[in-house]
């Protein structure tokens, strides 16, 4: 599973290039044959855009979003992309400079504008941006393109035409949510974010948004917080990527990577301050793990106040989470250490040269796939043995004297620098549910370079890979008649800069990872982070 791959040449440069959107889909050249049942479209967002006129975006997080399409037909296969014209986008293209502060990039005031005018400006507050970059889903019949802020844009998956910007903020008590919403099977979808709780404290609030509503109103409009989690430091929430969900309980994951808000709303008055500037971590706090249960009753979530410890990790991605005989698993992509994992993603770091890579990923966090086993029941007597009774794991939870739940994890991989990321599992049958494989994207010192299999169970491991090709998070796509978990094909897309074709969209068999078929496309393609096969 580790990375058979060196990679001086270093090609990867490429996946961070500014790319010009296409004016109409291209076609494919197809190897190999193409799933019948393969009939919808993969839809990938990430940066495009890494620069404006002369003025650099700095982040991974920053360039401007770029939607990509593959449209599957009868066995052929057309590629077509469009930047998202979000604010961020349109006006960056209109004034030729950075206008909207990115996540590491600060954008400097109007030169034109006199100083009563920039005072003003920043008197009425923060502009937070809404460049959706990062995943795309869908709420009801409609499907927007997000990032982690409160704003996320409506936008046509068969034109790719940006359709409106929807501030959350206007529906319910949330500063921002994920990029990882989980879905319920009848489109219900939920999510969380950090919000202003009782006594102008922080907390996180669980959101809820219905599904297709029969009036054919919009979901987003009858959107409900269901349950709220505290905050262990009251003006410094956690950062938080994604949560976990089994069939009746929430898992959230309070890490020691903190948002100083007081910085955070001071940072726009001063001059040259971004988000990264407001990230810290809190040394001594280590991570805390909260439960809540899902509904208890007329849709409303009720939070289990047992404190939950661990030592400090960063985490982004939950795998899956699911109950076992009064237990609760949660298998998560971590990276070991209080630091913050993305102050090595800047993308002077990431067009280095292979040797300078290499030399910051040693100094960075080491990832690790862990599981963590949560105890429901749990009585004060039991203070000092391990509550996790279940045969296949390894991972403890042992009452202190204090009253918490310290808890150890099973490692399910483990390499240095060698990271299993961007996590996929079959959702639609195994979300929330007991699993056994697990699918990802293979970073080798943050560098992506194969796609990995995962038996959660037995920890055996299955990759694809090919020299200076650099794919992205495989999504599964289940087999119609499917009858066996990993009965289905993934889809990843390749990044090749040295081949004929720059690029193009890949299919692996799931059971042995195998290729299947490979679309191959004439145009650069940029790295891509999450996405969705939409039917």
């Amino acid at each position: 599973m580790v990375s058979r791959f060196e990679h001086p040449a270093g090609g990867y440069k490429k996946i961070f290039e500014t790319v010009e959107e296409l004016s109409e889909p291209v076609p494919a050249t197809v190897t190999g044959r193409i799933p019948s049942f393969l009939k919808g479209s993969l839809l990938r967002l990430g940066p495009g855009l890494f620069e404006v006129g002369d003025e650099p975006f700095y982040h991974l997080f920053d360039g401007q979003a770029l939607m990509h399409k593959f449209d599957f037909k009868n066995g052929q296969v057309t590629y077509f992309n469009k930047y998202i014209k979000t604010d961020a986008y349109v006006r960056a293209i209109t004034e030729k400079r950075v206008v909207i502060t990115e996540f590491g990039t600060f954008a400097y005031p109007d030169p034109c504008k006199n100083i009563f005018s920039r005072f003003f400006t920043y008197f009425k507050g923060v502009e937070v941006t809404d460049n959706c970059l990062v995943n795309v889903y869908p709420i009801g019949e409609d499907y927007y393109a997000v990032t982690e802020t409160n704003y996320i844009t409506k936008v046509n998956t068969d034109t790719l035409d940006t359709l409106k910007k929807v501030d959350l903020c206007n529906y319910v008590n949330i500063n921002g949510v994920t990029a990882h919403p989980h879905i319920e099977k009848d489109g219900t979808v939920f999510n969380i974010g950090n919000c202003m709780g009782k006594g102008a404290s922080l907390a996180y609030n669980v959101v809820r948004i219905p599904p297709t509503q029969k009036d054919k109103s919009d979901p987003i409009e009858k959107s409900k917080v269901v349950v709220q989690f505290p905050s262990a430091e009251r003006f410094k929430p956690s950062y938080v990527h994604s949560f976990g969900m089994s069939e009746n309980y929430f898992v959230f994951v309070e890490t020691p990577v903190k948002i100083n808000l007081l910085k955070f709303l001071s940072a726009w008055s001063i001059r040259g301050s971004n988000y990264m500037d407001c990230f810290e971590s809190n040394e001594v706090l280590g991570t805390l793990f909260h439960i809540a249960r899902k509904d208890i009753g007329g849709g409303q979530g009720e939070y289990i106040d047992h404190k939950f410890r661990a030592a400090p990790i960063n985490l982004f991605h939950h795998i899956n989470t699911y109950e076992d005989n009064g237990f609760i698993v949660a298998d998560v992509c971590t990276w070991k250490g209080f630091e913050f994992v993305y102050n090595y993603l800047w993308l002077a770091n990431l067009r280095s040269n292979w040797e300078e890579v290499k030399k910051a990923a040693m100094m960075a966090p080491q990832p690790e796939v862990r599981r963590y086993v949560i105890p429901l029941d749990i009585h004060r007597e039991e203070q000092g043995k391990n509550l996790i009774c279940l045969p296949y794991t390894t991972a403890t939870a042992v009452m202190r004297t204090d009253g918490t739940i310290w808890l150890e994890p099973e490692v399910l991989f483990s390499g240095p620098r060698q990271a299993f990321e961007f996590p996929q599992i079959n959702y639609e049958k195994h979300g929330g549910k007991n699993y056994t494989y697990a699918y990802a994207l293979g970073l080798n010192h943050f560098i992506p370079d194969r796609i990995i299999k995962l038996n959660v169970k037995t920890k055996e491991t299955w990759v694809w890979q090919e020299p200076d090709s650099y794919p992205s998070e495989p999504l599964f796509v289940q087999t119609p008649d499917g009858v066996d978990e990993d009965d289905g094909v993934l889809l990843t897309v390749v990044i090749s800069p040295g081949a004929q074709k720059s690029g193009y969209m890949l299919i692996l068999n799931a059971k042995d990872m195998s290729e299947i078929a490979r679309a191959e496309v004439d145009c650069p393609m940029p790295v891509t982070f999450h996405g969705m096969y939409k039917k």
